[in-house]
């Protein structure tokens, strides 16, 4: 476990990034910086830094007492568990995408798991997960993103889960997650898409083409956690089907929201980062 030498962050002196590798491609910065912009915070700034596997704990260990925290995407989500004091959702998942260093601790979080709920809890305009009224779900994939997606929907209550998997033995690995939720899902091959009222699909770039089309006629909505580029084949296929369409933007900026809670204790509105995130994109309509 980590720690840094702590003194008080001076003006124009709080640092946040996001971590990974490939990074160039990440909308983080655009995302949070919007969010500085909105809250007014001037001395807050947001970079992108290039961290690949193995190289995260010598980066850490580096930073100044003007770092707040960090976002990090893949390589790194495993990595991080071992770096701090880590959170009910990050053990509950066995990844953190979000790093905070807070006095001389340092803790780890997984925001993911909101940005799978957070659009839904709009969409419906409940007040909470737990009032989504979804009861069966599929989530297509077998990694972290999928982890992260199944905890969502035992956080929305739902009560009927299949996750399609190439790799049955990764999903049935999440036994301890199965046992804690006392959610059991049902495991399938990764073509094997039941109908349900949400699809969630996390596997990698093009990987859900070969069942885009049955997944457009077997589900309400559908939520791809790809976001560039867009539309994906699934995404155009669900929204021909006049299905209700969420795509990986509105992920990261569920997800995001969290993030900037965590990082600054103030709340900003999704549809700022919304806004910035569509506008960087070059792309506009729902879903997007």
């Amino acid at each position: 476990m980590l720690s840094r030498p702590v003194g008080p962050p001076g003006p124009a002196q709080t640092r946040c990034a996001v971590l990974g590798f490939p990074i160039d491609h990440s909308l983080s910065p655009v995302l949070h910086r919007a969010a500085y912009a909105e809250l007014g915070l001037t001395h807050w700034c947001y970079d992108r830094f290039a961290v690949d596997r193995g190289e995260l704990a010598e980066f850490v260990e580096s930073c100044g007492d003007k770092w707040r925290g960090f976002s990090m995407t893949m390589p790194l989500k495993d990595e991080a568990l071992g770096l701090g004091e880590v959170s009910p959702e990050a053990r509950l998942t066995g990844a953190a995408n979000t790093l905070i260093f807070d006095g001389d601790r340092i803790v780890v979080h997984n925001t993911d798991i909101e940005g799978f709920w957070r659009p839904l809890v709009a969409h419906f305009g409940v007040t909470g997960p737990a009032e989504v009224p979804i009861e069966s779900a599929v989530i297509l994939g077998g990694g972290a993103t999928a982890r992260s997606a199944f905890v969502a929907l035992a956080t929305m209550g739902v009560s009927e889960v299949t996750v399609c998997a190439r790799t049955r033995a990764k999903v049935e690995a999440w036994a301890p997650m199965f046992e804690e939720t006392g959610l059991q899902p049902t495991i399938t091959d990764f073509t094997d898409v039941p109908t349900s009222q949400l699809l969630i699909a996390t596997a990698t770039r093009g990987a859900a083409d070969q069942v885009a089309a049955r997944a457009a006629e077997s589900q309400q909505i559908v939520f791809d956690a790809i976001y560039d580029p867009w539309p994906t084949e699934l995404g155009r296929a669900a929204g021909e089907a006049g299905r209700v369409v969420f795509s990986g933007l509105d992920m990261l900026v569920g997800q995001a929201v969290a993030q900037v809670e965590l990082m600054t204790g103030r709340t900003v509105a999704a549809d700022v980062m919304m806004q910035a995130g569509r506008a960087a994109l070059g792309v506009r309509g729902e879903g997007v």
